[in-house]
């Protein structure tokens, strides 16, 4: 059963970081950004989320111990 929730979180977490690099991506080309350069905003916002969300599983596993 934790297997699955762990999986499934995983998941979750990286449709999340991969919705938000689209539209940082697609924010950057309606904005006039070149494609490299919209692709380094989506890089950039994928990494960030991923992160983010790695930085507060580990305050929430800290936590809850």
């Amino acid at each position: 059963m934790t297997v699955a929730v762990v999986l499934l979180a995983t998941a979750l977490v990286i449709v999340v970081a991969l919705l938000a690099a689209a539209g940082a991506g697609k924010l950057a080309r309606m904005d006039g950004a070149t494609y490299p350069t919209a692709l380094t905003r989506a890089a950039v916002t994928f990494a960030t989320v991923i992160t983010l969300i790695a930085t507060v599983a580990s305050v929430f596993g800290t936590l809850l111990t």
